[in-house]
């Protein structure tokens, strides 16, 4: 069977024209990334608002509920109530999008809501104690101390949206899921093989860029890392020793001066 996968993968038939693995990555890029688009515009704003204000907390729940709704069910009762009432060759692709959007929101709707939810009332307060209004404080310090969770939830939800896009291929959707359900239907194992296996290997490539993103879009400070002064930084020790001779140390360690 190894032998048939790296045949099927390594035959250049296999990589051109509009069947090739190029076009069906493409095309299932192309629904993850308008999916995720469109439930971001919706989930984030929403999520923002209820852990702001802490009102309509039942969305989160009613969301979380729609987790629960198998995915292959829920793509062919929408494709049956929506697809008759298009006439074009999107009559497939915009049911298929519905889908995946219902399935994203969830995740982003709660990592949003639980991120600006978990902040410290402290750092609130401080921040309306400097003059900040209600946007402000939640634009300048809940949603940047929310980011850690926001991000978690758009991990979720692309890996949900990658996965349910391949299953989407049942109801004439492109993408990579072709070569499970055409596969299937010509019983070509090594090409359903062969289109499990780039599936997977793009949720892990998408998973991996997210994870960098998570690195290094929150802030040292949230996400615990912070700049060590270790000896190969001379630098930053001569400030050090200059700041505890000059009163910029630890109280313990300033020089003070009686008057004369």
């Amino acid at each position: 069977m190894i032998d048939d996968l790296v045949t099927w993968l390594t035959d250049p038939e296999h990589w051109s024209g509009p069947d090739g693995v190029p076009a069906r990555l493409a095309e299932h890029l192309l629904y993850t990334i308008v999916t995720i688009g469109i439930a971001l515009v919706i989930a984030v704003p929403l999520g923002a608002w209820v852990g702001h204000t802490g009102r309509a907390r039942w969305l989160v729940t009613w969301a979380n509920a729609l987790r629960a709704v198998p995915s292959l069910g829920l793509l062919f009762a929408i494709s049956m109530l929506v697809g008759p009432l298009i006439q074009s060759d999107l009559a497939f692709t915009i049911p298929s999008i519905i889908v995946l959007v219902l399935l994203a929101i969830p995740p982003l709707l709660s990592g949003t809501y639980a991120g600006v939810e978990s902040v410290d009332p402290a750092a609130r307060d401080a921040a309306r104690g400097m003059g900040m209004r209600g946007p402000q404080v939640l634009t300048q310090v809940e949603l940047p101390i929310a980011m850690p969770l926001f991000l978690s939830g758009l991990r979720s939800a692309t890996l949900q949206v990658i996965a349910t896009a391949t299953i989407a291929a049942s109801i004439s959707l492109g993408g990579l899921g072709r070569y499970l359900i055409d596969g299937l239907a010509a019983r070509d194992l090594p090409q359903m093989v062969a289109g499990s296996v780039l599936v997977a290997a793009l949720a892990l490539v998408a998973d991996g860029l997210l994870a960098l993103l998570q690195r290094y879009a929150v802030s040292p400070g949230i996400s615990g890392r912070r700049t060590r002064v270790g000896p190969s930084d001379p630098g930053r020790l001569d400030l050090s020793r200059a700041g505890t001779g000059t009163g910029l140390g630890p109280p313990g360690n300033r020089s003070e001066r009686q008057p004369a």
